[in-house]
């Protein structure tokens, strides 16, 4: 008998600001089980649901826990859950739990000043950092810019928030 394929579930962030630009912060390495390389560093804001939680309240609280935003409007949410499967590579991440993540993902407009933004004390400085830079980056970029295994995601995330975005 085989076992069934359990998905983390998640949410994902696209934070767009007032010009259709991104928001993408530059991943801190994880431990030495974390290899991910240059180009594939970057990303949006993501993160796990918790008990009792709405998959909009864990993305207000993703954004702010790794960000530090709160200055934000719900622009759309996209209508179905995307997953992706962890590479198989022999590690065993989240002790076997999980064989990938399924998110649902929201578009968000930031209505804050850049000052808000803080990656090296997110949350208010409750929160270890996730990211040690980040930048607004051209939507159509993203794919490119994430690890190979999650491309597809982003590349869907791109296509359904499309009349959000810069031309």
């Amino acid at each position: 008998m085989t076992a069934a394929r359990a998905y983390r579930p998640c949410v994902g962030v696209m934070l767009l600001n007032a010009e259709g630009f991104a928001f993408i912060g530059r991943r801190r390495a994880k431990g030495a089980f974390d290899d991910t390389r240059h180009p594939y560093l970057w990303q949006m804001p993501q993160g796990g649901i918790d008990e009792g939680e709405t998959p909009y309240e864990a993305a207000l609280r993703e954004l702010y826990e790794e960000t530090n935003i709160s200055s934000v409007t719900l622009l759309a949410e996209a209508p179905d859950w995307l997953s992706y499967d962890l590479p198989s590579d022999g590690k065993n991440r989240w002790s076997g739990k999980y064989v990938g993540q399924t998110q649902r993902w929201f578009a968000l407009r930031f209505t804050g000043d850049e000052k808000e933004i803080d990656i090296l004390a997110p949350g208010g400085g409750a929160h270890k950092p996730e990211f040690d830079a980040w930048r607004w980056e051209r939507p159509a970029a993203l794919p490119d810019l994430i690890v190979p295994f999650k491309r597809h995601v982003y590349e869907e995330v791109v296509k359904e928030f499309n009349p959000y975005l810069i031309a």
